[in-house]
């Protein structure tokens, strides 16, 4: 028999490190769901700014995947997908805060004036 070298598929041993922003998008993330009911405004600015955060962990970890952890990654695709809920929520909320207050106006608009004038 023949010493013949065995080649193996082993990857070197690879120190993998949390994603930068896996715990930061997580936390925007529930964040602006919580706060989607302060006129819709903040929690639609904290939802974006947390999906660009998650835009570029993404693309970091589809550059290399072997160097990150699978639970940084996961942090990241959780706070990601509350983050579009924030979004979602906060979207409704504003256009119902522009529906009210149109309406609104438009009662005001068509009050009216003139007879609380006369009584005066």
């Amino acid at each position: 028999m023949e010493d013949s070298p065995t080649t193996t598929n082993q990857q070197p041993n690879v120190t993998q490190i949390a994603l930068p922003n896996a715990s930061a998008v997580l936390v925007l993330g529930i964040v602006s769901i919580v706060l989607c009911w302060c006129h819709g405004i903040i929690g639609l600015v904290i939802a974006i700014i947390a999906l660009v955060l998650a835009s570029k962990d993404l693309t970091l970890y589809n550059a290399n995947p072997q160097n990150y952890t699978e639970a940084s990654y996961k942090n990241l695709r959780t706070g990601r997908t509350v983050a579009i809920i924030g979004l979602v929520l906060a979207g409704i909320f504003l256009f119902f805060m522009i529906i009210g207050l149109l309406f609104l106006g438009l009662n005001f608009a068509m009050f009216p004036w003139e007879m609380i004038e006369e009584y005066n």
